[in-house]
This record gives structure tokens, C-alpha cells and sequence, in this order.
């Protein structure tokens, strides 16, 4: 079994050592990249810009407010994207608005998950999705 990289996409510090600290108590070994806007993963998956092109598989944990270029945005690009349109694509982020919700699963993400939920809900939701890219076989090739 190939081991899952993970580009999380995400601009604010406080969240990024969030998802370092939950894969740290979880013991998640994935390799982790990060992307601070849309635009730079972007980069990132096509090897563009002065970055190696990811290592398939993968997994995008995605945040949706970003500077220069939001989740919904890099979401569009993804999809019309013959090289990427299949990425599988997670969205991580603190907006409940069902608005966002609907527009990212039109988008086809596999999940839609909140940062800041009370509790161990975010630990649970990391544990779910390393539980997930365990378990479901990802595509390795365009």
C-alpha cells in the first residue's frame, strides 16, 4: 500500500498547528505539505512555480477563506483540471454557512468538516480521515 502524502491547504498559523498537533496525538505519520492559498497548491499538484509536483496519492484537507484564491475557487480549478479532477478533497474549515456546505459538495469534496466544533470533534474528524485514506484505495495516477 502506497503511502497518502496530504496538502493541506491552509493560510492561518493557529490552524495549520492545530492539524500538527491533532496528526501528533493521533500518531499520523502521513507526510504533510502545506499550501497557504489556492494558488499555491495549485502549484503544488502541477509542479508549477518552482514546486515538485506532489506525490500521488494524495489527500486535500482544504480551508475555504484564503487569500488570492479560496477553497471554492481552487475547488473550479481542480475539477476542470483533466490532470487533477480526481483529487479526493476534504474541506476543513470554520464556516458552518450551509451556503459553503452546498457549493463544496457540488464540488464534489468527499467531506465537509468544522475546525472549530466543541469538544474532541476535531480529533474525531482527523482520526476519520486517516481512517479514510487507510481504508478507501485512492488513485495514484491522472
Amino acid at each position: 500500500m502506497a503511502v497518502v502524502n496530504i496538502l493541506l491547504v491552509e493560510d492561518d498559523d493557529v490552524d495549520v498547528m492545530a492539524v500538527k498537533r491533532a496528526f501528533r496525538d493521533l500518531k499520523i505519520a502521513n507526510p504533510l505539505y502545506q499550501a497557504r492559498d489556492g494558488l499555491e497548491a495549485l502549484d503544488m499538484l502541477r509542479g508549477t512555480g518552482g514546486h515538485e509536483p506532489l506525490p500521488r496519492p494524495y489527500v486535500i484537507l482544504l480551508d475555504l477563506n484564503m487569500p488570492r484564491m479560496g477553497g471554492l475557487e481552487f475547488l473550479d480549478e481542480v475539477r476542470k483540471d483533466p490532470e487533477l479532477h480526481r483529487s479526493v478533497v476534504f474541506v476543513m474549515t470554520t464556516s458552518a454557512d450551509e451556503r459553503d456546505r452546498v457549493s463544496a459538495y457540488d464540488k464534489n469534496v468527499s467531506g465537509y468538516v468544522l475546525k472549530h466544533s466543541p469538544g474532541r470533534s476535531f480529533l474525531d474528524a482527523v482520526s476519520m480521515l486517516e481512517h479514510f485514506w487507510r481504508v478507501v484505495e485512492l488513485p495514484d495516477v491522472q
